[in-house]
């Protein structure tokens, strides 16, 4: 029988991001799912490094990699209308709920269980755990704020509003996950620099 998880999941190139705003240059599923792994694996390696905690930083880019799956059957549905008021909320993460078993019904039997915690984060146990998917979350919030300032470097002012909702997102956040913090501070200001301006030190 022939499994069609993999051939699905690479269809996230194909669902375009941030459906209802102008953008200078278009973002798939894929490109961002990518940057939310390597933001999440950071985020967990400077809880680790620098506030002693013990978390799976390779756990942490991998869920980051699979946290938007379900938007290969659900679409991206864009944040105003998502987060309107709570049965929208409610309703659309039931949504979610089902378009992840849908794709876990697309495994062989053996390995549902591995991929049902990367997707679902059922069986979560540990307060380690439940942390490193609040960085995944934080992650997420943090790709969307460089999609800001990029298009904003690009002269379109279109992204001016969900920039400054975005950031008072993520400064929340960071009061509670000081690795939110951190790499706010010296990681995102050289987003909507130059090639130059990066690597005049190359």
């Amino acid at each position: 029988m022939d499994a069609h998880f993999f051939a699905t999941i690479s269809r996230m190139k194909y669902i375009e991001r941030w459906a209802l705003m102008r953008s200078s240059r278009p973002e798939n599923l894929s490109e961002h799912s990518l940057e939310v792994a390597m933001i999440a694996h950071c985020l967990a390696v400077i809880g680790n490094v620098r506030y002693g905690r013990q978390l799976d930083a390779d756990q942490a880019a991998l869920i980051g990699l699979y946290h938007d799956a379900s938007e290969i059957i659900t679409g991206d549905m864009p944040t105003p209308v998502k987060y309107y008021n709570s049965e929208i909320r409610g309703a659309y993460r039931e949504v979610e709920s089902v378009a992840n078993e849908r794709l876990l019904s697309l495994l062989p039997d053996d390995l549902k269980p591995v991929y049902e915690k990367i997707l679902t984060g059922c069986d979560v146990r540990t307060d380690e755990e439940r942390y490193l998917r609040r960085l995944v979350k934080a992650a997420d919030k943090i790709s969307a704020l460089i999609k800001c300032i990029e298009e904003e470097r690009s002269g379109n002012q279109e992204f001016g509003m969900a920039k400054v909702s975005t950031e008072k997102a993520i400064a929340k956040m960071a009061q509670e996950l000081p690795e939110v913090d951190d790499f706010v501070k010296e990681f995102l200001p050289s987003y909507g620099k130059t090639l130059d301006e990066l690597t005049n030190r190359l």
